[in-house]
């Protein structure tokens, strides 16, 4: 499995929601094991800054950003599948 980053603010109504869309996917066996590192921009800006991305939430893995911006659920399990797959 792929790690995952996700740069957020904890105020984004956006962000939230993905956070809640993960947790709720995360219930299921498939994606129970994703290791997800969060950001809060904010709080690590100096980190935050190194990446390529305007809008949170910002999902990126081995280094390819895979969603920048507002999503739906179906968009947050697109991404946790994509980082299932071995490589």
């Amino acid at each position: 499995m792929k790690p995952i980053t996700l740069f957020y603010l904890r105020d984004c109504p956006f962000c939230k929601k993905a956070l809640a869309y993960i947790d709720e996917l995360k219930k299921q066996e498939a994606y129970r094991d994703i290791e997800i590192e969060m950001i809060e921009e904010s709080e690590q800006a100096e980190l935050a800054d190194r990446y390529d991305y305007y809008y949170v939430p910002t999902f990126y893995a081995d280094g390819e950003k895979l969603h920048e911006g507002g999503i739906y659920k179906n968009e947050v399990e697109d991404i946790l599948k994509k980082c299932t797959v071995e490589t």
